[in-house]
This record gives C-alpha cells, structure tokens and sequence, in this order.
C-alpha cells in the first residue's frame, strides 16, 4: 500500500493545532504602554502594610439599600455600614493595589511593585473571592474587585518599563486566579433576563473585558463584547436607559454610573479592531450627551423618571472618569471638552486608578 505524504503549510499547521484560525494577542488601548514617569532608587518614605485578610467565606453581604421598594434607591444608613464593615477588607485590597500601581507608575520605587505583587498573590494563593455561595451584593463585590485588580495590573503587564519582567511566576499565579474569578463573573452574570440586566452587568463585563486582555483570553473578551451590546441597544432613541430609569430619584446618578464600564469596553474593543462605537444608531455617544445634558439640567430625567433627581454624585469629579475613554472614541469638542479638562485628572480605582495618564498623558 502507497503511504499518504501529508505536508501542512505553516498556516495548516497552525489550523491542525489550535482548530481555527489564530487570532491576535489581546491588547489595551496605547496609553497603557506608558512607561514609569522616573526611576528613584531605595524606598524612599514607602513601607508596605500588611496585606489585608484574603476574604474566602461566603459573598454574602447586606445591601445599602436593604428595606428599599424596588426602585432601590433610598439608603438605609445602618445595612450600609453593616455592608461597608463586612467588605472592608475587599474594598482594602482594591484600593491599596490601585493605589501602589499608580506609586510605582511614577516612582519607580521597587517596594511598591514588591507590596502590590505581594497583597495580590496573598490573595490568589487564598483562593479568594471564589465562593459559590453568594448573593447580589456579593457577586457584586466579586466583580468591582476583579475590574479594580485587573485594571491597575494592565499598567504594569503592558509598561514599555516592563517591571513584570522580573516577576514571572508570580505573575503566572495572579493571572491564573485572575482567569477564575473572571470565568466565576461569567458564570454570575449570564443569561439575565432583559428586565435584570443594568449597571451591574456593565461592570461586570469591564471587569471581564480588563481581565481578558491581561491574560489574553478571547472568549473573555467576546463575551464582555456580547455584553456591551446587550447593554448599549437597550438605550433609547432619547438616550435612556430603561432599567436605570426604575432608579427613580437616582437615574441621573445610575446613567453617569453605568457610563464608566460601557465606555472602557467601547475603548479596549478598539484597540483589538472591533469598533462598537456605532452600535444602536451611536447609542454610547447618546448615551453620554444626555448624561452630560443632564447634569446641567435634571428637567428632563425628572420627567422621565417622576421625582427630582439626586445630584449629589454629580458634583463629584471623578463619578466622571468614563469621559476619558469616551471622549478618545468620540473626540469631544467645546463645552463637553472643557468640562473634562476642568475636572481632570480623573482617577477611579474601580477602573484601574489614574485614567487620565492612560488616555490624555499630557494633563
């Protein structure tokens, strides 16, 4: 019997081995390539804190909002403290690495990298974070944490500096837990009916979204890119978003607040050639305008919504950060312009720390 000569070209074998055609390695958008602004030697006033307690018990925690009607918009001062002790080493977690990240990004002192490395692989070695018995608040909590940690660890995987270099096992062990708290967030947030999915399902795709590109993951990113589409077709012609409207006094507040995650989704889908900025006739862009609207006159969300709006977090500066990423999708002009320069610089730890050096360095 003749034997069969099989000769594969590189692209075959490339198919034979991986079962389709190979994709790009994931990337963040191109100022997360930043390098560390000045390199100081010894540790100057630094001193690393003990890492807090790796949380492993059950993600069960009272709402803020415990007693609420359904709108979910009155706070209940005393679950709210309840909530806030129970979490406090979580919340600790997120924003002594965002915290320590943006230190090392522009000191350059080898003790904040050390400390930051050392809190997150305390963590991951606890396996923290991956307990199957939660509930909303805690599969929340799981998801805010996840799009902190992954979001600050981007600025140091990509740094042209490369401060990883030196820590590869380390790393390896962060992102792998990274990986399973993000395929837990999935398993959290799918199949949702309509009527349930809000703000919530938004973070929870950035924190998908921000840990698929760290550790390179396309089907983490196709499914915060799913997410997003979900999310941005459910805004109106008018710019509304229906389940935020439900927050009654706080839909103004709940837009601004679903805004961060879908622009940064918007923003790292880019930089990998998927451009959702058109999705739903420009709904991000509508979606940010009447925001923007909104804030400097509430009429409108009043009369969509039936109550005078809460304004409180729209004082805040940094409840604005999603203007960076949108901005460098829609390329903002005027007023909207000098209002983010007036508030810059942005920094917000659920998104990683200090936007604005990611995406307008020269502020």
């Amino acid at each position: 019997m003749t034997a069969i000569k099989r000769i594969f070209s590189p692209a075959l074998l490339t198919l034979a081995l991986f079962g389709g055609a190979a994709h790009a390695a994931l990337v963040p958008p191109q100022g997360y390539y930043e390098g560390i602004e000045k390199m100081k030697t010894g540790d100057g006033n630094f001193r690393c804190a003990p890492a807090p307690k790796p949380f492993t018990g059950a993600l069960q925690f009272r709402s803020k909002y415990e007693g609420s009607d359904k709108a979910r918009a009155t706070l209940n001062a005393a679950s709210e403290k309840a909530f806030r002790t129970s979490t406090e080493d979580i919340t600790g977690l997120e924003k002594g690495v965002s915290k320590m990240v943006g230190q090392y990004m522009r000191d350059g002192r080898p003790a904040q990298l050390d400390c930051a490395l050392t809190w997150l692989g305390t963590w991951a070695r606890a396996d923290a974070l991956l307990s199957t018995d939660f509930n909303h608040t805690g599969k929340s909590m799981r998801k805010w944490a996840l799009g902190s940690m992954s979001g600050s660890w981007l600025r140091l995987k990509f740094s042209n500096s490369q401060p990883l270099a030196a820590h590869q096992a380390e790393a390896e062990l962060i992102e792998k837990w990274f990986a399973r708290l993000a395929e837990q967030t999935v398993r959290d947030w799918s199949g949702l009916p309509l009527a349930k999915i809000n703000n919530h399902s938004y973070w929870a795709a950035w924190s998908v979204m921000a840990t698929a590109v760290a550790t390179d993951r396309r089907d983490l990113f196709d499914w915060a890119v799913k997410e997003y589409k979900v999310g941005v077709n459910q805004v109106d012609e008018q710019g509304f978003l229906p389940n935020e409207i439900k927050r009654r006094q706080r839909a103004l507040a709940y837009h601004n607040y679903a805004l961060p995650p879908l622009a940064m989704i918007a923003s790292f889908a880019q930089a990998n050639g998927v451009d959702l900025r058109a999705e739903n006739n420009f709904a991000l862009q509508r979606l940010g305008e009447g925001v923007l609207a909104g804030a400097r006159d509430p009429s409108h969300f009043k009369e969509r919504a039936g109550e005078q709006q809460d304004l409180t977090d729209l004082k805040v500066d940094s409840k604005y950060a999603w203007l960076e990423p949108w901005c460098a999708l829609y390329h903002c002009v005027g007023d909207t312009l000098q209002r983010k320069q007036h508030m810059q610089p942005f920094n917000s730890f659920r998104l990683g720390g200090d936007v604005t050096r990611v995406y307008d360095p020269k502020k």
